[in-house]
């Protein structure tokens, strides 16, 4: 069984709200909402998510 980690393509901020997409042509994180100016921005780490997939 051969497992690939897959990188998360959004993110939201626990604190304000704010959500992010992964840009493929930047290849950084590109704000699709604004959240608080100075939120210091949690991101969801222990969510569902899970990395990876079998391949």
């Amino acid at each position: 069984m051969n497992e690939t980690a897959t990188p998360p393509d959004e993110r939201e901020c626990e604190r304000c709200g704010r959500r992010d997409v992964w840009d493929e042509a930047t290849d950084n994180w590109r704000i699709v909402e604004s959240g608080r100016s100075h939120c210091i921005h949690e991101w969801d780490i222990n969510g569902a998510y899970n990395p990876f997939a079998e391949s």
